[in-house]
């Protein structure tokens, strides 16, 4: 009888600290994911900005007054290899997704 007392204890236990872990794991990878929504929400935001900005600054430069010699041009340059790169790394996530 002592041993079937013993027992059920030591379940009860184990069946109570299992169902605890559970609960704060569940709560965590939640928590994870809400992370990682506002993650991806922030980079479409910057990534819409960084690609507005280069098609302002394409309009600017319609003449063609920017160098790509002189520092405007290459920051030119540069904002334009951000913006290939960015579009790359969307366009494979969404292609991953389909």
């Amino acid at each position: 009888m002592l041993f079937f007392i013993i027992t059920t204890l030591l379940l009860i236990g184990v069946s109570t600290y299992l169902g605890y872990r559970v609960w704060y794991l569940a709560g965590a990878v939640a928590d994870a994911l809400e992370y990682i929504e506002q993650l991806e929400t922030t980079n479409s935001f910057m990534f819409e900005r960084i690609e507005k900005s280069y098609d302002i600054m394409k309009q600017i430069d319609r003449l063609g007054a920017f160098e790509a010699e002189d520092e405007a041009g290459t920051t030119f340059d540069l904002l334009k290899q951000v913006i290939n790169e960015l579009k790359e790394e969307f366009d494979n996530g969404q292609s991953e997704e389909k």
